[in-house]
């Protein structure tokens, strides 16, 4: 039976430290961190994160700006908000929800973000050094740094260890294979074009699912003893609970915690930490601007 990985417990632990760090920036008489999200359209999904990310804010003392745009806003007056907000001494981290509307060139508003602000780690800058040996980003995407965090509360040895990182995308895949080379693992990253995919996962010591299809990865897809971290959260039908479905990862868990030497359940594993690392980044965007 694999050990459970609690991410609520450790983000709420993270959390705590944050708190106290900005109570310390107080007492020295210094300004509170401050974050500004930018949600442009009506997205549920992204509406739930957003005021998720704020509560944690105020719940840590941060400072948190909503700035909430029509469907209809277009490139000029979204990247002027941006040169606004980039200007702002109270505004230390910027956070633009992903997806943006279609229309809006997702990649100039990425670019328009300050690189002392850019806490979510999206700036072209950012991503290119974490891709380059001995360069050190600013900030590193939150989701992956949590990641790395719930490794090391797994006790995952990664030096020399086969890692295999199921998906591609820019905000986990890319970053967290990243990551996992910089700890020197060696770094498989899987995806929908990858042969033999399963026999490709049953060789990790460390197992990454971020690929958003629900229960994928199963049993025998994964070598006993191995570390699982989960980062999907999908919704599926579930005519027992009150609101019709209910939330499950890209690992079919009751199978594979039989399997694996730890595992991230969802909920309650990666997503907690998404928030808190974002909260880390912020505090360290306002120490920045302290120099």
């Amino acid at each position: 039976m694999a050990k459970n990985i609690d991410g609520k417990k450790i983000a709420e632990e993270t959390k705590l430290e944050i708190a106290k760090l900005v109570s310390k920036r107080k007492s020295d008489g210094l300004p509170p961190p401050g974050l500004a999200t930018v949600l442009v359209g009506e997205d549920p999904a992204s509406d739930v994160y957003v005021r998720m990310k704020q509560r944690a804010c105020e719940e840590a003392g941060i400072t948190a700006f909503d700035y909430r745009l029509p469907e209809d806003t277009n490139q000029t007056d979204l990247e002027s908000l941006i040169d606004e907000l980039n200007e702002r001494k109270d505004v230390h981290g910027i956070l633009v929800q992903l997806p943006l509307p279609k229309g809006l060139d997702e990649e100039r508003v990425l670019k328009r973000v300050s690189l002392e602000k850019d806490v979510d780690g999206f700036h072209p800058e950012n991503v290119g050094k974490l891709a380059q040996k001995g360069r050190t980003p600013l900030f590193v995407p939150a989701t992956p740094s949590g990641v790395m965090v719930l490794l090391e509360h797994a006790g995952a040895e990664l030096s020399g260890a086969d890692a295999v990182v199921l998906g591609r995308s820019n905000i986990v895949g890319m970053p967290v294979a990243l990551l996992l080379i910089e700890r020197n693992a060696t770094v498989t990253v899987c995806h929908s074009r990858t042969n033999d995919l399963a026999a490709k996962c049953r060789e990790a010591d460390v197992l990454i699912a971020a690929v958003g299809r629900p229960e994928m990865v199963r049993s025998d897809w994964v070598k006993p003893g191995a570390i699982v971290i989960d980062v999907g959260v999908n919704r599926v039908e579930d005519s027992t609970k009150k609101r019709g479905y209910r939330l499950v990862g890209d690992v079919a868990f009751d199978e594979v915690k039989e399997i694996a030497g730890a595992i991230t359940p969802v909920p309650g594993g990666v997503g907690p930490m998404t928030i808190a690392m974002l909260l880390k980044n912020t505090v360290r965007a306002a120490e920045l601007s302290d120099n």
